[in-house]
C-alpha cells in the first residue's frame, strides 16, 4: 500500500493557499528548490499534475483544487485534535457543501435548505450555483455532497447518482395588482397577447409552460427571459410583465415582490430532487431538508 505522505500534502497546501512557493518557502522556513522537489515528489505519487501557471502565480488544476479541498479538511480535524488534547474548546460545526441548479427558484432553494440550519448541532452550509452539467461533475469529485435540482439526473449522465424526490407542486401566476386584475378574468385565455416574463429554454418550468401554451392556444407576448429566477421576479415587480413560480412559495413570492396572484394551475407540476452518489441518504442535514421538504414544503 502507497501512503500519503504528509509533509509533501502540507508543502502543497501552503504553495495552493499562498499561490507562489517564494512565499510558503518564508512561511515554511524553507529553500523554494526544496519545497518544488517535494510537490513534485506528490505528484508523481498521485500521478496528476496539481499546478499550472497564471502568469507569475500558481494556481491549482483541478485535480489540484480537488486535493487543496481534502487538504483543508485534514489540516483542520489536525488543528482540531490539538485543541481537544490541550482542552480548549472545538464547537466545528457540521459541513454541508450543496450545489443548487441555476434553474431552482431562490426561495425554492432556501426553504429547502433551512431545515438543516434548525438541527441541534450547528450546521455551516456551503452553496455553490451553476449549470446541473457542472454541479454534477463537482458531485462525481465529492466536492458537492449533494446537487438541488428541478430535474432528476438524466439517462445519459456519465455520473452514477442518484435522484430524490423532495416534493412536487402546481404553478401560480403573478403580477402586479393593475396587471393581475387585468388578467385574473378569463384566466388562462386572456394570457393571450399577455407581456410575459419567462425562464430560459433550458429549464424544466420554461419546457411545460410552452407546452401549457401551446395546448391552451395561448400566445403570449415574451417580454423577457432570465437564468436568474429572482431577477424575473424583480422584473415582475417592476410591472413589466406576469410571471409563474411554484404555488409552494406563493406567500413568499406575495410578501417579498408586492405582486397579486391572478390563477393557478396543476398541469404544470414543478418537482425538486435532491441528487446525491448515494442510494440512501445518511447525511444528518440531507435527511432533515428531505423529510421537511415532503411533510412542510410540499405537504
Amino acid at each position: 500500500m502507497e501512503w500519503l505522505n504528509y509533509h509533501h500534502l502540507l508543502y502543497f497546501w501552503m504553495v495552493a493557499r499562498e499561490g507562489s512557493i517564494v512565499k510558503a518557502s518564508k512561511l515554511l522556513l524553507l529553500a523554494p528548490p526544496t519545497i518544488t522537489g517535494q510537490i513534485r515528489a506528490l505528484e508523481a505519487m498521485l500521478g496528476e499534475k496539481l499546478f499550472m501557471r497564471s502568469g507569475r502565480n500558481l494556481v491549482p488544476t483541478e485535480t489540484g483544487r480537488l486535493v487543496y479541498r481534502y487538504a483543508n479538511e485534514i489540516f483542520s480535524l489536525g488543528r482540531e485534535l490539538t485543541d481537544v488534547l490541550k482542552g480548549r474548546p472545538v464547537g466545528r460545526p457540521m459541513r454541508l457543501v450543496v450545489g443548487i441548479s441555476d434553474a431552482v427558484p431562490k426561495l425554492i432553494a432556501y426553504r429547502l435548505l433551512a431545515p438543516a440550519l434548525a438541527l441541534a448541532e450547528p450546521v455551516d452550509i456551503v452553496c455553490h450555483e451553476d449549470q446541473p452539467d457542472r454541479l454534477m461533475a463537482s458531485l462525481s469529485t465529492f466536492t458537492l455532497d449533494l446537487v438541488l435540482s428541478d430535474a432528476p439526473v438524466g439517462p445519459a449522465s456519465r455520473v452514477r447518482a442518484f435522484s430524490h424526490l423532495l416534493g412536487s407542486c402546481g404553478v401560480s401566476f403573478f403580477a402586479i395588482p393593475a396587471l393581475a386584475a387585468k388578467y385574473r378574468k378569463n384566466f388562462p385565455a386572456s394570457l393571450d397577447g399577455a407581456p410575459f416574463l419567462l425562464p430560459m429554454d433550458n429549464s424544466a418550468l420554461r419546457r411545460q409552460l410552452d407546452q401549457w401554451f401551446q395546448a391552451n392556444r395561448i400566445h403570449p407576448r415574451v417580454t423577457g427571459e432570465f437564468q436568474d429566477s429572482a431577477l424575473l421576479k424583480v422584473f415582475g415587480h417592476a410591472g413589466v410583465g406576469v410571471f409563474a413560480a411554484p404555488t409552494a412559495i406563493e406567500e413568499n413570492v406575495l410578501s417579498s415582490h408586492k405582486v397579486a396572484v391572478f390563477g393557478r394551475t396543476e398541469s404544470i407540476t414543478e418537482s425538486f430532487y435532491a441528487i446525491s452518489v448515494e442510494r440512501k441518504l445518511k447525511h444528518p442535514a440531507v435527511v432533515a431538508i428531505s423529510e421537511a421538504a415532503r411533510t412542510d414544503l410540499f405537504k
